[in-house]
């Protein structure tokens, strides 16, 4: 049973779908917020801040690729991303966008209640290991010209302030609190991301490469985040 003050965003245009899952989430003791297009949906999630939301990709309006972009560069709300649509580079974009998981319609509804518990339960375990921000609380790391606040939630590189995505902010912190250690991509999935995912990982690497152009001189020829062929990512200062 979930906690009451668990809020679920569903963003479905197909009102006989969105009515059902709504029942079952309440049914499982969610609190569930609608929004038929994008721009609703972007609107409620600004205003309500759900604990999670599930997005379906075909909306009017904003579709739902684009809502993901902007409410991940917003805010660290994890997203299901919810559509009929099968072809893995659909699949990947919302990946590459931020989406913590990925379902494909037709779905069980019992599937569909346990992702959604997964993710809250992580969700949960972050808050409660790190501090309401996600991050360890009062904390300032410095290494090879990065200086990373967690309070602030602020990055600067060479004394210049970057300005990251939530989930490259995540990225950057865990990899510089552990310079020298190499980690896989799965690994960097599990524990930034927050999921098991077995499927495409070149989310990591989009990320990496968009890292590299705001920290790196020469971000073809990266000196701090270093990839080893086959193995996975770290950071040197």
């Amino acid at each position: 049973m979930a906690m009451p003050q668990e809020k679920v965003l569903v963003v479905e245009d197909d009102a006989t779908l969105a009515g059902v899952i709504k029942y079952n989430l309440e049914k499982s003791g969610y609190r569930v917020l609608t929004a038929a297009d994008g721009t609703g949906a972007v609107d409620l999630a600004r205003s309500s801040n759900p604990d999670i939301i599930v997005l379906d990709i075909m909306l009017p309006g904003l579709d739902g690729l684009e809502v993901c972009r902007i409410i991940k560069a917003e805010t660290a709300i994890p997203i299901i991303m919810l559509t009929a649509r099968s072809e893995e580079m659909d699949k990947v974009l919302g990946l590459e966008l931020g989406a913590d998981d990925y379902i494909t319609k037709p779905f069980g509804m019992r599937e569909f209640l346990t992702r959604i518990k997964v993710i809250l339960r992580r969700q949960g375990e972050k808050r409660n290991s790190k501090g309401a921000s996600g991050l360890p609380p009062g904390n300032i790391i410095r290494a090879g010209g990065i200086e990373i606040d967690t309070d602030r939630h602020r990055v600067t590189c060479n004394d210049q302030l970057l300005e990251l995505s939530p989930k490259e902010f995540d990225l950057l912190y865990f990899l510089v609190s552990n310079p020298g250690r190499v980690f896989s991509r799965e690994f960097l999935l599990e524990r930034v991301w927050g999921y098991d995912y077995a499927g495409d990982t070149r989310t990591v690497d989009v990320h990496i490469r968009w890292l590299r152009e705001k920290i790196e001189k020469e971000p073809a020829k990266p000196a701090s985040l270093l990839t080893l062929r086959g193995v996975g990512y770290k950071f040197e200062a």
